[in-house]
């Protein structure tokens, strides 16, 4: 069984950087797509960013774009997400996914197979 493990969360000021990692184990790291998502108080799931298996193509929801990065390291197994300029607005439970499919991940429909436990981050204004 595929296991998902984050961590990088937590409280910053508005304008700052975090970085969440989020380590695959008991999987075979280069055959899944990646991908982000959070979910804000009240609001549904929302797509953020997805990552194929190969790292070499990326997809950004509008609202992250030319502010949050993501990379994979398939040395240790784990994809990032650089987060920098937060904003409030950014304030969120924030998971990592894991499908073979990159459609999937992308937020395109589908179950995604694996998630990571969703570390808090809160953007303080």
């Amino acid at each position: 069984q595929v296991q998902l493990v984050q961590s990088g969360g937590g409280l910053v000021q508005a304008g700052g950087s975090l970085r969440l990692s989020c380590v695959m184990s008991r999987g075979t790291f280069s055959s899944y797509a990646m991908g982000w998502f959070r979910q804000s108080p009240g609001k549904e799931q929302e797509f953020v960013v997805a990552i194929d298996w190969s790292g070499g193509s990326t997809v950004y929801t509008d609202s992250v774009k030319g502010r949050f990065a993501t990379s994979r390291d398939k040395a240790k197994n784990t994809v990032y997400l650089q987060m920098n300029s937060l904003k409030p607005a950014d304030t969120a439970v924030y998971y990592c996914a894991a499908d073979t499919s990159y459609r999937v991940v992308k937020g395109l429909g589908g179950r995604i197979a694996y998630w990571g436990q969703g570390p808090q981050v809160t953007v303080s204004s």
